[in-house]
């Protein structure tokens, strides 16, 4: 009878799921907060009629919000990696 080890390697294919993870969860992380505070901007833009002014601070303020966002998920996902590195050794 085979008798595995109780400390399980992880696969090659693990780490390439982890990172088209990562990828997506940046990729929704940046285009969510662009495109909810450009919308936001445009319909204000349009209300006030100062085009493009407010579609412009929407899209600088999605930049702001994305960046700390990714700062945190990084953090987040980077922990995970060592993790996974440290289960391989």
């Amino acid at each position: 009878m085979f008798v595995q080890d109780k400390k399980t390697k992880t696969t090659d294919r693990a780490f390439y799921f982890f990172g088209l993870k990562i990828i997506g969860d940046f990729g929704a992380s940046i285009a969510v907060p662009v495109v909810i505070f450009v919308l936001i901007g445009q319909k204000l833009d349009a209300k006030f009629n100062l085009s493009p002014w407010l579609t412009i601070l929407g899209f600088v303020l999605a930049a702001v919000v994305s960046a700390k966002i990714l700062y945190k998920k990084s953090e987040i996902y980077g922990d995970v990696y060592q993790k996974m590195i440290n289960d391989n050794k």
